[in-house]
């Protein structure tokens, strides 16, 4: 049986992470994203389960909306999925009232994991992989 991850309390906050570097997000997480009406539903995981207790640290609902400008206003929610290693974002209202009505240039939401895993963060250097790899 899976535990009801939804139930998970925040993860404490981190004291030291120790050396961090200025990389993009996407050396350390994944992401997937779409969309359901006019919302967004953004996934974001982690390799190992270190890079999981960083990831659900540093990425809030504030550090999303940081991130994301367009996010800013929104009601922007998350839950925990620790036995996947991963972050589930509702971005209610990032769509306007659904793809065909939307204007954007992502309308269904495709591209906002990517759009994430571009920004350029604070990494631990003990997360980061060997340069040259992904």
């Amino acid at each position: 049986m899976v535990p009801d991850d939804a139930a998970v309390a925040d993860p404490p906050p981190r004291d030291d992470d120790g050396p961090t570097r200025r990389a993009p997000l996407g050396r350390v997480a994944g992401a997937r994203s779409g969309d359901k009406g006019g919302a967004a539903t953004l996934g974001v995981y982690a390799r190992t389960d270190d890079g999981y207790a960083w990831l659900a640290g540093f990425l809030t609902p504030d550090r999303l909306r940081a991130l994301l400008p367009e996010a800013a206003p929104l009601p922007v929610t998350r839950e925990l999925l620790p036995g996947l290693r991963a972050l589930l974002f509702q971005l209610p209202g990032l769509l306007g009232e659904g793809v065909a009505a939307g204007t954007r240039f992502d309308p269904q939401a495709k591209a906002v994991g990517e759009w994430l895993r571009s920004r350029v963060v604070d990494v631990p250097v003990r997360l980061l992989p060997p340069e040259g790899d992904a």
